[in-house]
């Protein structure tokens, strides 16, 4: 595996911390109250939208144990890539808090507001729940370019669907989730932006290939993902190329000479944008 510098992951990783520790933390129990939440103030649309990211969101474990597996951080590896891994570790664990902080927050949501039962959400969780989530990749950029658009994709939709729900419990949520998402993405696209430094062109095939096969997580696993994603696009718009514009970004401000290759690269993902 082709990974980054080992100190170059690490000084990513404290670049993150350091970001981090002037966010605004949040406790799902006691930053919200939760007894003024009402689903009455939402249209049927608005609240199949909080089902269905409540869904991607509590699937956390299948996230987490997708670095981990990939990025073990045990005997299986050489120590210097250990080292590496080690260091990744320190920022997957925080990632992995947050997002389950995401995840208790729409169920909590759901709950409080009327939406369904506790007994009843967590039933319906289990099958998503337990579906294997994989990602066919074999180059360890892949993992950081396909979770920079992943939450770019999801800190732009929850931005879109603050703006047309009518229940000011679920947009304080909406709102504290965005801003996780956009942190997130700040570190995928810093980690990107190393590889591209460090590796140049041998990490563009491999980048390119993510775009042209992306989907949203548990998009083949979900019974009726698609026509579930097409209603509550209805709802906000909800297209992760939308995202393929800041990678675009991340692309051109990540070396100074950019090769005809990377050039390429640039144009094959604004040709796989959706025009609206």
């Amino acid at each position: 595996m082709r990974v980054l510098p080992t100190q170059d992951m690490a000084d990513a990783v404290t670049r993150y911390f350091a970001g981090a520790a002037h966010a605004r933390e949040w406790n799902v129990e006691t930053a919200t109250d939760w007894t003024l939440a009402d689903a009455g103030r939402l249209t049927e649309g608005q609240r199949s939208a909080v089902e269905f990211i409540t869904l991607i969101e509590d699937h956390l474990p299948g996230y987490f144990s997708l670095y981990t597996e990939n990025f073990p951080a045990d005997g299986s590896v050489e120590p210097e890539l250990y080292e590496h891994n080690r260091e990744l570790y320190h920022f997957t664990v925080r990632w992995a808090a947050e997002e389950d902080t995401h995840a208790r927050a729409l169920t909590r949501y759901q709950t409080a507001s009327g939406m369904s039962g506790h007994e009843q959400l967590r039933k319906a969780l289990v099958e998503p729940g337990q579906a294997r989530f994989d990602l066919p990749f074999s180059h360890p950029v892949q993992f950081f370019a396909y979770a920079l658009v992943q939450e770019k994709a999801t800190q732009i939709y929850y931005q879109q669907l603050r703006a047309v729900v009518g229940d000011p419990v679920l947009s304080d949520v909406l709102t504290r989730l965005s801003r996780d998402e956009a942190r997130h993405f700040t570190f995928m696209a810093d980690v990107v932006s190393g590889y591209l430094r460090a590796h140049g062109d041998d990490v563009i095939e491999p980048i390119r290939a993510v775009i042209a096969e992306f989907r949203m997580p548990l998009a083949g696993t979900i019974r009726g993902y698609w026509r579930w994603a097409l209603k509550i696009a209805d709802t906000a718009r909800y297209d992760h190329t939308d995202a393929y514009e800041h990678l675009i970004k991340v692309l051109n401000r990540a070396v100074d000479t950019p090769s005809e290759r990377h050039a390429e690269l640039t144009r094959f993902v604004d040709s796989c944008r959706t025009i609206s």
